[in-house]
């Protein structure tokens, strides 16, 4: 029922999964963090008297915000850092974009308007209408810096004038009577450079007054504001340049929480997972749209498998199967984990689990219970593979943690060519990067509460102690030789070392590192087998990636033509429902139009088209085929008809010609 969906969401996964701005926030919080430094720094600096504050006080302190190309997340980003920056710094915040700021005299309007939250007019034959239109103002003012500095003013005059009773330092003071004015220009790039020199050539010359602070957020390069501004501009500015982290370390810690965590008991199998990276890395870099995704996913999972709401935890305890329904107990039989768990069993028990319900609910409960076991030591397991791996030349398993875990959702990882040949090089890293390596493992391990991860934990452990002990101190044969004078000790030791060479005898280290790796391959085999091999895997894992691919890359040019070639399948009317592929005479007339137009070339006669429609339409109306009237086309069904063939040249399946004034050319070929 839909009640026991929304307590499944919100107990298994919601509670994760619905934090895309919590999550954006936590992604950039460093930066934020060091932004709302720099505005503080900035005010203070003002309130200083020394010669090198003075020089840079007729400066604008600038702040160049460098986020990279995902821009579907820039604007919960600015957001963020708008509110931040009220809440800490100051309540003076303004952010611009360049599709509101075509000249400079909307740029002015728009920055007035959302520091002093008021109308403010440009020309004065529009004050009146302003005034009139907008909800939310009492008076305007004109578009002015100095009614700014004004305003400004009597602001901060007032804010130290409220609180005559409490005595307070005189940095506190002076930083809260006189707050920075900040301007957050959001997308650098798209603003005419003109309008943008101009506006900063103009709030030079208020500096004095007003403490203004930029905040430029650029896409691209530093070297942007160097195209955009000429050196008698730029040296207005005292720039500081802040570098947020790159989509795919956004991306990495995204999957790091949302994925890679048994906490989660919704999972993905490798496919999904592919189209969902898919979308980020070759279309928009978008963190917000990737949480998105696995929202869909999770939501499609619940909707389309009713065997989901085993994986559904209350209060960190499992679903109790003894509630489960007939149909859902036939439905868990007809899964093909289970068919094949249950083919490895015993007659007698294959007979019971197929017959018995009572029996199989109890089987179940286990078996939920051994998946979630299997997901606590998987990740753990995971991390350490790639510890070990990722640091070996050409990453033969991946450089990020996310390509591992697709290879191990989609086969033994331990049959890949790639493995194996990871483990040889392991086996040459020196002694200090093994143990370093090693070491950095013992920390995962130590986050794990799995009984099964805690004994690894020890056993790990006392390999290291292990290393440590190994008696660094003796000295090589080739050393020894140095040191031997007598000529019976040195053949002596020639020949030991001829001998260990043919019995390839090894070292203490490299047994006790043999040991080491065998004993991680042994985990990675326990432990990191594909999730299709545990029973019931169905209930937790979301597999039909088609979907979601038809959710999050669309087809435009498909829906259109299924929409114009059988309109019945979006209107749902039943007098446009048709058969063979028609289309109905009642249909609208953009899809009659676009029927006809399939039937031509590649060049249409417009003449004829427009005959055809007329034909059809007459033809729906009743009117009789024999009357003297039938065919000709009156001044309505002519601007039916331009109307229905502007709408397909919009749309792109036609365009005009010069090789027949009277033509059209077809430009689309083929079915949806």
């Amino acid at each position: 029922s839909l009640g026991e969906i929304r307590e499944c969401l919100y107990n298994i996964c919601l509670p994760e999964l619905s934090v895309d701005l919590v999550l954006q926030d936590e992604l950039n919080r460093k930066i934020l963090d060091s932004l709302l430094d720099f505005t503080r720094k900035c005010s203070s600096t003002r309130q200083n008297s020394d010669w090198a504050s003075q020089m840079r006080a007729s400066e604008i302190p600038t702040a160049a915000l460098m986020l990279g190309v995902n821009i579907p997340d820039h604007d919960m980003t600015f957001q963020s850092l708008s509110d931040m920056l009220k809440q800490s710094v100051s309540p003076h915040v303004a952010s611009v974009q360049a599709k509101e700021c075509g000249a400079l005299k909307h740029l002015m309007k728009k920055v007035l308007e959302r520091l002093m939250d008021t109308v403010v007019v440009v020309d004065d034959e529009d004050e009146e209408e302003n005034v009139e239109t907008s909800p939310r103002v009492h008076r305007s003012v004109h578009c002015s810096l100095g009614i700014l500095c004004d305003w400004y003013a009597a602001r901060t005059k007032k804010s130290a004038t409220g609180t005559p009773g409490k005595k307070r330092s005189s940095q506190v003071r002076d930083e809260q009577q006189q707050p920075p004015v900040v301007i957050i220009f959001k997308d650098l790039e798209a603003f005419n450079p003109r309008v943008l020199q101009d506006f900063i050539l103009i709030c030079s010359q208020y500096i004095d007054r007003l403490p203004l602070t930029f905040i430029f957020g650029i896409a691209t390069s530093p070297s942007t504001i160097q195209h955009m501004l000429p050196h008698s501009v730029s040296s207005l500015l005292c720039i500081e340049l802040f570098q947020s982290l790159s989509c795919t370390q956004h991306l990495a810690t995204v999957i790091d929480k949302l994925i890679l965590t048994s906490h989660i008991a919704f999972k993905l199998n490798g496919k999904v997972m592919q189209v969902l990276i898919g979308v980020f890395l070759y279309h928009d870099f978008s963190v917000r749209n990737f949480i998105k995704g696995l929202q869909l996913a999770l939501l499609e999972h619940f909707h389309s498998q009713p065997l989901s709401v085993l994986c559904c935890k209350k209060k960190k305890a499992l679903f109790n199967v003894t509630q489960l329904s007939k149909p859902n107990l036939d439905r868990i039989r007809q899964l093909p984990s289970f068919k094949r768990y249950v083919e490895k069993q015993e007659a007698q028990e294959q007979v019971n689990l197929m017959t018995d319900d009572s029996h199989l609910k109890e089987l179940c409960q286990q078996l939920i219970k051994d998946l979630h076991k299997y997901h606590k030591n998987y990740y753990p397991i995971l991390r350490c593979l790639h510890t070990l791996t990722s640091s070996l030349p050409r990453y033969p398993l991946g450089k990020q943690i996310r390509e591992l875990h697709l290879i191990c959702l989609a086969n033994s990882v331990w049959e890949n060519e790639d493995y194996q040949s990871a483990m040889k090089l392991v086996k040459m890293l020196a002694k200090g990067e093994l143990v370093s390596l090693l070491q950095k493992c013992v920390e995962i391990l130590q986050l794990s509460k799995s009984k099964k991860m805690k004994n690894a934990l020890v056993q790990l452990e006392e390999l290291l102690a292990r290393f440590k002990q190994l008696d660094t101190s003796i000295a090589s044969p080739i050393k020894n030789l140095r040191k031997k004078t007598d000529l019976f000790q040195l053949q002596k030791t020639l020949l030991e070392m001829n001998e260990s060479r043919r019995a390839k005898r090894l070292s203490p280290f490299e047994n006790l590192r043999n040991e080491a790796l065998k004993f991680i391959d042994n985990l990675v085999k326990s432990h990191l087998s594909p999730p299709e091999s545990q029973p019931l895997y169905e209930v937790c894992y979301y597999s039909s990636s088609a979907t979601v691919r038809r959710h999050l890359n669309a087809t435009p040019r498909t829906s259109i033509q299924a929409a114009l070639s059988n309109p019945y399948h979006y209107l749902q009317n039943d007098s446009l429902k048709s058969e063979d592929g028609t289309v109905s005479n009642a249909a609208p007339d953009i899809c009659i139009a676009y029927k006809l137009h399939l039937e031509c070339g590649r060049l249409i006669n417009l003449y004829d088209w427009l005959e055809a429609y007329s034909t059809v339409v007459l033809a729906a109306e009743g009117n009789d085929p024999d009357s003297e009237h039938f065919g000709k086309v009156d001044e309505v069904k002519h601007a039916r008809f331009i109307r229905a063939v502007s709408e397909l040249e919009f749309l792109g399946f036609i365009k005009s010609t010069k090789q027949k004034t009277d033509h059209v050319a077809r430009l689309t070929w083929g079915g949806c």
